[in-house]
């Protein structure tokens, strides 16, 4: 009866989220005398409901074979989430499309597009001195680097986290050059902040730099040094709990402080919440050592983002971002305060929410959140991608990767999308090399701690990863490389995830993979070159980046037969440089063309 398709600028234009008070252009295709009087029905979300928002009458404009062409053309003045349906007569109408309409001054910071991220675990990337200086309770050092972290739990049936490395703050500054040879243009760190643990998601105090890492000067000085090479730091923000051996908390009675632990009267006592005062309180995910905070507190609130708050003071000392932990987690109101307060002293600051699906339609505790309307986020971690990249390469079918490039583009603002933290592999998950070579996955932790890819896992496991990391680097968004993937470093679940980076060690097929990819990535169609995908055929999936000068050509080919490619102008290939309009892709292989 009719023909449209949303992910079509014919049809709909502009794509993507777009800002308010712009021009919205839709086409549609009705059969003949199928309608007489079309129109659009637009509906703002509300949560779960749908709230009649205005009604578009269809003009007709022409004919195409059976075919009669309307168009419609609006504005929405109101961001937020939106569908929109067609009708066509009383007891005819279409399926919903959405429609994510975001503010008029939404931008996301330049400098984070087309780059590369390298996100650092700090305990186990580079030990530059041993700064034993963490003494408010019991921890081990080690002095087996790249040894396997402790993960038996103790007489109490709890594993504390508690032996460190000794990767530091001055290590990192060491290694600039080796991440400048990388491409890297952001430093991406996880928790620096004081806390008991080697992760630091278990915050002790916001304002002080966890002394097995450094001093405020030294985190000082590595933004410096990283600025020169044109690289910037981001920080992991750890804003929905704090840990209990804190400041705030004090369970322990570590620190100089009336804690809420300790008593009603403490000035954070609010901001808390306690089932019954003091050992049932409300923790993150039940777990103790990690109660939770009321975002909604205004001290708290302005502890962290007021004219003197936590996020000012380390933006005073040099950092140009902020990746938001469990943003899911963080009430709209919070995020939006946290917003004005990173962007009044720099709007180019960069702001990333950890988040694990689609941010366009990401419920949390019942709400529809906001992330992309231009008052919360620049960019989000992107899990989605993530999933359907890996589910490529090991089942040889690119049906999951190419409806989740459509969503994306579809519904973020352009201007988010390419800023998306492109991921393959973190802290939280098993190591690339891992998931995509083994063949089996050891059934008992122990097993699991010591195990290591058999030649033909690490063989097999290459090939798979030169294909995923490719595609993460070119696909839009911005690549983070999680420190070691690059070098071949393996593990299962944490903490076997976060080994130690193998100095010495590296597997220089990959390494020297990841820097063919920086150099390719230096081409400006990767920094907001618009995307298409051209082919998607179960095994075979290519794309193009372009703008309107040129364009860049992505095919993959996991078949288990040679393809060609024929293009009516004569395009060149990157490696070689042969120039021709016919070229064929051997066998789960991969094949880059210029125009």
């Amino acid at each position: 009866m009719y023909i449209f398709d949303n992910q079509s600028e014919f049809f709909r234009y502009p794509q993507g989220g777009i800002r308010t008070n712009t021009e919205i252009t839709i086409k549609i295709h009705i059969k003949k005398n199928a309608s007489h009087n079309p129109k659009i029905i637009i509906e703002k979300r509300n949560n779960h409901d749908k709230i009649f928002y205005k009604e578009i009458p269809l003009s007709w404009i022409g004919t195409e074979n059976s075919y009669d062409l309307y168009k419609g053309i609006f504005a929405i003045k109101e961001y937020g989430h939106y569908f929109y349906s067609f009708i066509f007569n009383e007891n005819n109408s279409s399926p919903t499309y959405e429609m994510l309409i975001y503010t008029e001054d939404y931008e996301t910071p330049k400098w984070i597009k087309g780059g590369i991220i390298y996100h650092i675990f700090i305990d186990r990337f580079y030990r530059e001195k041993l700064l034993n200086k963490n003494t408010k309770r019991k921890i081990i050092i080690r002095n087996d680097w790249g040894g396997i972290p402790n993960y038996i739990p103790d007489e109490n049936e709890k594993i504390n986290n508690n032996d460190f490395f000794g990767g530091n703050i001055e290590g990192i500054i060491k290694k600039l050059p080796y991440l400048n040879e990388l491409g890297v243009t952001a430093i991406y760190l996880s928790p620096i902040f004081e806390a008991y643990s080697n992760h630091k998601y278990d915050i002790g105090d916001y304002l002080k730099i966890d002394p097995m890492f450094g001093d405020e000067a030294a985190l000082s000085q590595l933004c410096k040094e990283a600025g020169k090479y044109g690289m910037g730091v981001i920080l992991d923000g750890v804003f929905s709990h704090t840990g209990d051996d804190s400041i705030y908390f004090n369970k322990y009675g570590s620190y100089n402080s009336i804690g809420a632990y300790q008593s009603k009267l403490s000035r954070y006592y609010d901001w808390y919440t306690f089932n019954k005062w003091n050992d049932d309180y409300v923790s993150w995910w039940g777990i103790k050592t990690l109660p939770e905070v009321n975002e909604e507190n205004e001290i708290y609130i302005d502890f962290i983002t007021g004219e003197n708050g936590v996020i000012k003071h380390w933006q005073n000392v040099g950092i140009k971002g902020w990746r938001l932990d469990v943003a899911d987690e963080l009430p709209d109101n919070f995020l939006n305060i946290l917003r004005n307060s990173v962007k009044s002293h720099n709007p180019d600051s960069f702001i990333v929410g950890e988040v694990w699906e689609d941010a366009a339609n990401k419920f949390s505790y019942n709400k529809l959140k906001e992330y992309f309307c231009g008052n919360q986020l620049d960019s989000v971690t992107n899990y989605p991608l993530k999933d359907a990249l890996i589910h490529y390469v090991k089942n040889k079918d690119c049906g999951a990767l190419y409806e989740t490039m459509n969503s994306i583009v579809e519904k973020y603002p352009p201007q988010a999308v390419n800023g998306l933290m492109n991921i393959i592999g973190t802290h939280d998950t098993e190591r690339i090399l891992t998931v995509l070579g083994s063949e089996a996955r050891p059934k008992s932790k122990e097993e699991r701690a010591k195990y290591k890819l058999n030649n033909k896992e690490i063989k097999k496991g290459i090939e798979l990863l030169k294909i995923a990391s490719l595609l993460q680097f070119t696909l839009p968004g911005v690549p983070c490389i999680y420190y070691g993937d690059e070098a071949g470093a393996e593990g299962f679940e944490d903490p076997f995830n976060r080994l130690c980076y193998p100095w010495g060690n590296e597997n220089l097929g990959i390494l020297n993979h990841y820097k063919f990819l920086s150099s390719l990535r230096k081409n400006n169609l990767f920094k907001d070159g618009k995307y298409k995908c051209i082919i998607h055929d179960r095994e075979v999936f290519a794309f193009e980046r372009y703008n309107q000068k040129n364009r860049v050509i992505i095919a993959v080919n996991l078949s288990n037969e040679t393809i060609t490619l024929k293009f009516k102008e004569n395009m060149k290939e990157y490696k070689k440089g042969i120039t021709n309009n016919n070229f064929l892709i051997n066998q789960e292989n991969y094949l880059i063309l210029f125009s």
